[in-house]
């Protein structure tokens, strides 16, 4: 928001110089980005008129144009394209100082002499405009100072304002935040009624009344759209960053700066029956102002009449219904849209206005009818013409002024302070707020209809604070009762989670929630995802349903910049279809590249599938059941090198070496692990119990046992702790052989098996006769023969 200085302090004028007023408004929170001139230092410039324009007799593109400065006529050569009699321009005469310490001299020009130079706006640092003659209204007094006729002793305050305050998006807003920061009266503009010349209205009706709660309309027959724009009116539109157009269209900007409230005119014989609020229907098509044809989405709220769609709802009007210079009636629109219901909508089509600017952010819903009757005195007084009746319709959706209780000790408590009664009451009521009852020890009170942004007690407490101001506020000690919340030892804190994988190797990634369609169809082609209704870009339009796209685009990333080892993780959620959608927290870990750094004592093995199956059952240790890994297909992953992690025979996550096809696509190494796992599973655990030393002695047996190869080590194990029952303190899983002595359909597997009894010393007939147990049952359930 670009404000003139001028013009605000026609509304409220404090003793304060340019800068103090702009660090008065950035400590208040209005945060001045920017205080400029509204022009370059220049003197010597003066209103001149054209009065007789010829060709130079030595250069095409030239003319010798005769011009009037009011105390005498000078010859002056000039290049500009719109040089005209009649024209009445900028005239920096000899001995003038442009912008830049740029002195003008008589010159001679292809042998014409040339008493000074006409300007252009860029040459006085006025805009960046420079294809021509700057043009001054016909009623520019000649020989007047152009810095004194335009006003340009100015300064331009550039606001970055926050999304809660849309009220400051007008003059009026600043204007009433300055009024209350310096306790003094607000000077608005007076805005009577104006009394109807016609009874011409047009019907209105509302079928969207959730998303338009109020629209007014009036029709203005006979305006002369030609009329010229004030120049107080062009000059401020220019110092707030817009152009002048025409009268019509100049004066509903200008209502927008002043009051916040975005207007638009229709020409009213390109209207067909009524004005219709409603959403649009499939495969309807809009040309825009910008001359842009758009196909409307369904849903998108349309202004139409009883054949077309006229405009985008508060984001901008169409082509064929707009004001030209052949209008002679027009219709004017003064409506309030929710908020909730633009929000996204006109970047969904790639615009943003100064209109969707405001109604995205909230506009007054009650300021309606001042803008109305605003623009309508400007435009009577402007391009004349005869105003018919207001026509309004109103639905029960306007929003509700919010009755908030706000206590004195609350106050004293958020701000370290006690706060008199009396000043409360007069910051509260100078920003608007009306303050139903009050008490020594609290004030009950409704917030003004521009603030959408007041919602409980605390927003009360941040308005006095910053109208008190922060740096006044007392610099006291914060005390608080701190309480140490129990350490539940049945679960593992995602700290401790984090600090336990780093020190294993690991660093942690952070990835975005959104990812491209094609990403997600590399690891969950069969899972319909959750859609992002206005993405940042169409490479980030789809919610993550696992985190592993994310984590293979980190590696692809490193791997590119030469980076050849690498352990990352991730903690983050992903996103289920649904109505509505679910969430569920996940750990993700990638590995690839050397199985330890590059050193003199160590081999350089790359890492594989049980590299990472091992730091899965380093993470889920402890954590009271049975943890297994079944073979399973998952897409993205190898399908021979993939796994199913369970924990007590329910499905917990997915472990396995990246797909050559994926692998090829996302350019990693074809030896890349990746691993997935519900996080709330890995964070659940067990609390530790302490279990006596046995005393007595333990034994153990190997046994090696020739099985297809088709069977699982994981079964194999499972039927011996099966048969072996609690006798069995160990079971290790040595050695898997394939080759000379065995047949090529079968492995040998070499099992340890360890024995030992709490209360008593087991003799060898015992343990043998277990050890027949198990043979005969991995004989009968997995045909296997012990290998002699």
């Amino acid at each position: 928001m670009i404000i003139s200085e001028q013009w605000l302090r026609e509304w409220v004028n404090p003793d304060l110089s340019s800068d103090a007023l702009a660090e008065q408004l950035t400590m208040a929170g209005l945060e001045v980005d920017a205080l400029a001139p509204v022009a370059g230092d220049f003197t010597g410039v003066v209103v001149a008129e054209i009065v007789a324009a010829e060709q130079h007799p030595d250069a095409d593109k030239l003319r010798v144009c005769t011009v009037n400065t009011g105390s005498e006529t000078v010859q002056i050569v000039c290049g500009a394209p719109n040089a005209a009699v009649g024209l009445k321009v900028p005239l920096a005469q000899v001995g003038a100082m442009l912008p830049g310490n740029f002195t003008i001299k008589q010159a001679k020009l292809r042998g014409v002499d040339s008493q000074g130079m006409l300007c252009a706006a860029a040459e006085l640092t006025l805009s960046d405009e420079s294809d021509g003659l700057l043009e001054l209204p016909p009623n520019a007094p000649v020989g007047a100072d152009l810095r004194d006729y335009l006003g340009l002793d100015d300064m331009t305050f550039e606001l970055g304002l926050t999304p809660n305050r849309a009220d400051c998006l007008g003059v009026v807003g600043v204007a009433r935040d300055i009024a209350v920061l310096n306790n003094i009266a607000l000077a608005e503009p007076s805005v009577t009624t104006v009394e109807s010349q016609t009874e011409r209205v047009l019907p209105i009706e509302i079928a969207a009344p959730a998303a338009c709660p109020r629209y007014l309309g009036r029709v203005i027959e006979d305006v002369d759209v030609t009329a010229a724009t004030p120049l107080y009116i062009t000059e401020r539109l220019r110092r707030a960053g817009l152009r002048g157009i025409d009268a019509v269209v100049d004066v509903t900007n200008y209502v927008m700066l002043e009051l916040g409230q975005p207007l638009h005119a229709f020409d009213l014989s390109q209207l067909h029956g009524g004005i219709v609020v409603r959403e649009s229907a499939v495969g309807e098509v809009l040309t825009l102002l910008d001359g842009s044809e758009i196909k409307l989405t369904e849903g998108s709220l349309v202004i139409a009449d009883h054949e077309r769609p006229l405009a985008l709802a508060g984001i901008m009007g169409g082509e064929n219904s707009g004001v030209t210079s052949d209008t002679q009636s027009i219709f004017l629109e003064s409506a309030f849209f929710a908020p909730q219901q633009l929000a996204g909508r006109a970047r969904q089509y790639g615009l943003h206005t100064d209109a969707s600017h405001r109604f995205e952010r909230g506009v007054d819903w009650q300021l309606q009818h001042q803008a109305m009757e605003r623009a309508t005195q400007l435009l009577l007084d402007i391009t004349g013409g005869k105003p018919g009746p207001v026509v309004e319709v109103v639905s029960a959706d306007l929003p509700q002024q919010q009755e908030l209780t706000l206590r004195a000790a609350r106050i004293e408590r958020v701000l370290g302070m006690a706060m008199p009664k009396e000043q409360v009451q007069e910051i509260l009521t100078g920003l608007g707020f009306e303050i139903d009852s009050s008490t020594p020890d609290s004030w009950v009170c409704r917030a003004p209809s521009w603030r959408f942004d007041m919602t409980q007690e605390v927003d009360l407490i941040e308005e006095l604070a910053r109208v008190h101001g922060y740096n006044q506020l007392p610099v006291s000690q914060i005390q608080a009762e701190l309480r140490i919340s129990p350490d539940r030892e049945a679960s593992t804190s995602i700290r401790i989670l984090r600090q336990g994988l780093v020190a294993r190797g690991f660093q942690e990634a952070i990835t975005f929630s959104f990812i491209a369609p094609e990403q997600h169809a590399l690891f969950a082609p069969e899972v319909s995802p959750v859609k992002v209704q206005n993405p940042m870009s169409s490479e980030l339009s789809e919610m993550r349903s696992s985190l592993l796209p994310g984590l293979a685009s980190a590696l692809a990333y490193n791997v590119k910049r030469q980076n050849g080892r690498l352990r990352i993780f991730e903690t983050g959620a992903r996103f289920i279809e649904g109505e509505p959608y679910s969430e569920q927290r996940m750990l993700g870990l990638a590995m690839l590249g050397a199985r330890t750094i590059e050193n003199w004592t160590e081999d350089s093995d790359r890492v594989d599938f049980y590299d990472m199956k091992g730091e899965l059952e380093q993470v889920l240790a402890n954590k009271g059941g049975v943890l297994g890994f079944q073979r399973c297909i998952q897409p993205g992953l190898h399908d021979g090198q993939t796994a199913r992690v369970t924990l007590d025979g329910r499905g917990i996550g997915v472990v396995g070496t990246i797909h050559p096809t994926v692998a090829a696509q996302l350019d990693l190494p074809m030896h890349t692990v990746l691993a997935e796992l519900e996080l709330d599973a890995v964070l659940a655990g067990r609390i530790p119990a302490y279990d006596d030393i046995s005393r007595f002695p333990e034994t153990r047996r190997d046994i090696a046992v020739v099985v297809n190869r088709a069977v699982e080590a994981a079964a194999l194990t499972g039927a011996v702790r099966a048969v072996a029952g609690a006798d069995l303190a160990d079971l290790r899983l040595f050695d898997v052989y394939t080759g000379e002595g065995v047949g090529s359909d079968q492995k040998s597997v070499a099992l340890g098996l360890t024995f030992r009894h709490n209360s008593r010393t087991l003799d060898d007939d015992e343990v043998s006769a277990i050890v027949a147990q198990v043979v005969d049952s991995l004989k009968e359930n997995f045909d296997a023969e012990l290998r002699s």
